[in-house]
């Protein structure tokens, strides 16, 4: 969406600021809901099955301590760098992957995820790679403790996001695998600048997450 700012133009006119959403002509729905989706498209749909909420807990946390090692690996003087259809840098990559994982026991917390909290970029004083792991270790404890005190019925009720109330584990699954896709992210765009990644993709942390075909 960052690079086609006609779609956004189309979203912005059937009344959606943010995505994930899918418009057919005037009929639209906003928020990550795939049965609604296939229900817009007119297509059957059998919601595959979803990791029970530890062991997305425990992949969470294993695909931000990758997200640490890789976010390690970024010269000083390539954080700034963009993409040029996107307007988002490495460094802001690194401190967003980080910030989704925050925002899954923020939002269980105070029972609301603001539209804003994925636009926050990288801090000022994260202007190294070692700042961004620093928050990422913060934010893995912050997690670590959370999921430590929640009992099974935090998972049983329903979450309010700017896209509409969301199951908690729905919502939990959908934390997880948004980190996995900028963690994917991230690994080709290091790949690309010829920046070692250090190790390969993490590809078995991928296995039994809805993530999109395509990394962009």
């Amino acid at each position: 969406m960052e690079g086609n700012p006609e779609a956004q133009a189309e979203l912005a006119r059937l009344g959606i600021r943010q995505v994930p959403a899918v418009s057919i002509g005037d009929r639209a729905l906003h928020g990550w809901n795939p049965g609604g989706y296939a229900k817009l498209l007119g297509v059957a749909y059998g919601p595959a099955e979803k990791l029970p909420p530890a062991a997305l807990g425990a992949r969470l946390d294993e695909l931000l301590a990758c997200g640490q090692r890789l976010t390690a690996r970024i010269p000083t003087d390539q954080m700034g760098w963009k993409m040029p259809t996107r307007d988002r840098s490495l460094g802001d990559l690194a401190f967003h992957m980080f910030r989704v994982g925050l925002t899954f026991a923020d939002a269980m917390d105070m029972d609301g995820l603001p539209e804003g909290w994925f636009r926050d970029k990288i801090p000022a004083d994260m202007a190294h790679g070692a700042a961004v792991v620093r928050y990422g270790a913060l934010v893995r404890g912050r997690l670590q403790g959370w999921f430590e005190g929640a009992s099974p019925r935090e998972f049983e009720r329903d979450v309010k996001t700017y896209y509409g109330p969301q199951p908690a584990h729905d919502f939990l699954e959908r934390s997880t695998w948004h980190v996995a896709q900028h963690l994917r992210q991230l690994h080709v765009l290091l790949t690309e600048l010829g920046i070692d990644p250090g190790e390969p993709m993490p590809l078995p942390l991928f296995a039994k997450l809805p993530l999109p075909e395509a990394i962009w």
